[in-house]
């Protein structure tokens, strides 16, 4: 059952009323940002605005999550949903003029996890007011999305045994789209992701007798080179795959004519079939210690899958599609967006349970996409947000109240 057209109009007229207090919040969210595990302050924040509203909270939860439980006017039917945000910042120094910006050095809300907590605390307000819903919501505040594996974390401490959503949905603001858009698909979101360290051993010498050494960093420089041949030589062109450097660290810059002993490449690849990540790991593993040993060192690989691919559940996408377009209008829902080669932790609730993931674009944002030390959320789709994620509770879980109309 989706709610009709007035039924999502007070929603939002609602939601609306106190978009000024979401947007106080988000803000504050935002000059105090917190790195993955550390966000004691964001859930205290957050714990306290559940609670002023009568929700019922659960602190701890993966470390330092939050849950929050919304029970309905009625539970005859037993059934129940969950909702997530992300909140966690990220390691890196914004460089934002606004008098919101961070206060924490080194340290921002660059991924605008701070517009996704408040989106879903309008969610929360309306939802703890209204009730107008037969069953149980649960809000899942998550921590350490950027990284560090939160949802995985949450759910080995229980979440699902614990908090029983049925299905779960989450959102992603998205800069790329226009403000108040709407885009998803019904399958593969986003890619998975693994991380790799490489480590070279060479031998240190002078860098004017290099016969006398063995560089570690020409063998990394080989090990570059040779791994970006991975994808376009061993993987089928159909199926999407990335691998990408982030690091590559060697010697000391004052340390002139040496050649140091050792070198550290790190990085990460991306893939959605699980074929195609075996093949990656296992031609990556290969292709270093080959390249390497050519110019006579040795490397040494430690791989670690991190997420697995975000895949929407077609049942799910349905239902948020019929939600989106009374929300936002058919105009402004994406419902064929290509996948990305991003990738989300949100992937492992998918996994435990049907549900769905979407975008909510911001507009245009002069070039500073997500992680760019500029990067501001869009307040203004604040109550959009809130409003897609209550109207999706009342078409989930239906009222059996015929009192229940707006």
């Amino acid at each position: 059952m989706i709610p009709d057209d007035s039924a999502v109009a007070t929603i939002e007229s609602e939601i609306r009323d106190f978009h000024d207090e979401l947007r106080a919040f988000r803000r504050d969210l935002h000059a105090h940002p917190e790195l993955g595990f550390e966000e004691h302050r964001t859930g205290s924040r957050i714990a306290a605005y559940l609670e002023a509203l009568g929700v019922t909270v659960h602190r701890g939860v993966g470390r330092t999550g939050v849950v929050g439980v919304i029970e309905g006017r009625s539970n005859v039917s037993g059934r129940s949903i969950g909702l997530r945000a992300d909140m966690d910042g990220i390691p890196v120094h914004e460089l934002g003029k606004t008098p919101w910006r961070s206060c924490a050095a080194g340290k921002m809300h660059g991924c605008g996890h701070d517009g996704h907590c408040a989106i879903l605390l309008g969610a929360a307000r309306y939802l703890a007011k209204s009730r107008r819903f037969d069953g149980t919501v649960y809000l899942f505040f998550q921590p350490g999305e950027e990284g560090h594996a939160g949802a995985r974390e949450m759910i080995r401490d229980g979440l699902f045994d614990r908090f029983p959503a049925e299905r779960v949905f989450a959102l992603h603001n998205w800069p790329s789209l226009p403000a108040g858009t709407i885009a998803f698909n019904s399958g593969p979101m986003m890619a998975g992701i693994d991380r790799f360290a490489i480590r070279v051993h060479g031998k240190g010498g002078h860098g004017a007798h290099p016969h006398q050494a063995v560089d570690p960093i020409l063998a990394g420089s080989q090990i570059v080179s040779a791994v970006h041949h991975i994808v376009s030589r061993n993987v089928d062109p159909v199926h999407p795959a990335v691998i990408s450097f982030q690091s590559f660290q060697a010697g000391a810059p004052d340390a002139l004519s040496v050649i140091p002993h050792d070198a550290a490449l790190h990085g990460m690849v991306k893939w959605f079939e699980p074929q195609t990540q075996s093949i990656l790991r296992e031609r990556l593993i290969v292709t270093a210690q080959a390249a390497a040993q050519m110019v006579g060192a040795t490397a040494e690989i430690d791989y670690d899958p991190l997420y697995p691919p975000t895949i929407n559940h077609p049942e799910e996408a349905r239902l948020l599609e019929r939600v989106a377009r009374q929300v936002v209008g058919n105009c402004n829902v994406v419902t064929d967006l290509d996948p990305s080669m991003g990738s989300e932790d949100f992937a492992f609730m998918l996994m435990e349970r049907p549900g769905a993931y979407f975008r909510l674009g911001q507009g245009p944002m002069d070039g500073r996409f997500l992680h760019h030390p500029e990067y501001d959320f869009n307040d203004d789709t604040i109550p959009i947000g809130s409003t897609v994620f209550a109207a999706l509770v009342e078409a989930a879980l239906p009222s059996r109240n015929p009192c229940d109309t707006p």
